[in-house]
């Protein structure tokens, strides 16, 4: 019973794994979004996190893969500097400017499109192919078509308030009607802005999935190349803030304490155990597995977002995050499916292979007794 037990309670590991990373990652985000409204700076918010994120990484890519460790050479280091402008610096960067216009729980549906936006991007490299003659390859094509109309809903269409913000303050009636007409016109074209802010955000992270497949051929090292990526990323981001700032150190200084908790925590927890976890998760049950489960950060967030910080949920933001959510069910079922449709042609043929060694051997016999 025992036994029974354990072998349960294993079995349910990825799961609970999952929902905790999912709530953390959700939490980062509401974080993010209130330091941000603060007036922290983007790229020294970035700066600060991956170098918490080096500090944490660090110790555990020594110790856990100092005996497995590859050479590094020039073409890794150059690689691991390119990952790290393309995932690190940029992906942060344009995924801050949108949260901080918009709301955490709508800069969450653009992260639910990043695996259909990887499975785009990898097809003219063949990383990935697609059989329209088969039900995997037209739920992949679909599911993506599907995401690509909410990116698109939930970009140009806002549509009416379902939830207000319960913060601002009220308004003399004389100035309404203008002031409202005028603020409306600066939020609609911040909203588009932000919008494909977040849309290049979800490129860029695409285009580093695709980017880290090639590194971890050449480097199978996940503490050790996010450790160097993470110090190559805070780098980077300190030369931005530099060029951008100058010599003024004011930028650095932290204004409140909820800022170095916020970076403590996003760098740490979002960088450091989150990804650990994660590749966790990946390594028990698959990547499809660990994909499935990305709609549950908006859905925690906005259960942070609305409530506590008084944010505005808007119709098009539900249709949209719906669409992008069914679309990327879609291609996840057509992935998986076409995992199991590869790995039942394989048993067939070995089964094949197995039905004809026999009668390999019976031949074989049979030439030997007449030979002599």
């Amino acid at each position: 019973m025992a036994e029974g037990g354990d072998m349960g309670g294993a079995q349910w590991a990825p799961y609970i794994a999952m929902i905790a990373i999912e709530f953390a990652f959700a939490v980062v985000n509401v974080m993010l979004k209130k330091v941000l409204e603060e007036g922290m700076n983007h790229l020294v918010l970035i700066a600060y996190r991956q170098a918490v994120s080096t500090l944490f990484l660090s110790p555990l890519a020594y110790f856990l893969e100092r005996n497995s460790r590859p050479k590094l050479t020039f073409r890794i280091v150059c690689l691991l500097f390119f990952s790290a402008i393309v995932g690190s610096s940029l992906t942060q960067y344009f995924f801050l400017i949108g949260i901080q216009y918009t709301s955490a729980t709508f800069a969450c549906a653009f992260i639910n499109m990043v695996p259909v936006v990887t499975f785009i991007m990898a097809l003219p490299f063949r990383m990935e192919q697609v059989n329209l003659y088969e039900s995997s390859g037209k739920a992949k094509v679909m599911g993506s078509l599907i995401c690509v109309v909410g990116v698109m809903v939930l970009t140009f269409y806002r549509g009416i308030t379902l939830f207000s913000s319960l913060h601002a303050p009220p308004r003399h009636p004389s100035m309404a009607y203008h002031s409202e007409k005028l603020s409306s016109a600066k939020r609609t074209e911040k909203w588009v802005i932000s919008s494909m802010t977040l849309v290049l955000a979800s490129v860029l992270w695409s285009s580093w999935f695709l980017l880290q497949s090639n590194i971890g051929q050449r480097y199978p090292c996940k503490y050790s190349s996010t450790a160097i990526m993470s110090f190559f990323g805070t780098v980077q981001s300190t030369a931005l803030v530099g060029m951008s700032s100058g010599r003024n150190l004011s930028a650095w200084m932290f204004k409140e304490t909820f800022e170095i908790i916020t970076v403590l925590f996003t760098g740490i927890v979002g960088s450091g155990l989150c990804y650990v976890g994660m590749t966790w998760c990946v390594k028990k049950r698959g990547p499809v597995f660990t994909a499935a489960f990305s709609p549950l950060i908006q859905i925690i967030t906005a259960m942070i977002d609305i409530p506590l910080l008084h944010e505005s949920l808007h119709v098009g933001s539900v249709i949209g995050s719906l669409l992008v959510i069914i679309g990327l069910y879609i291609l996840l079922w057509g992935k998986n499916k076409e995992a199991k449709d590869s790995i039942k042609r394989i048993a067939q043929e070995a089964e094949e292979v197995k039905e004809e060694e026999p009668k390999l051997q019976v031949i074989t016999v049979s030439s030997d007794s007449r030979c002599s």
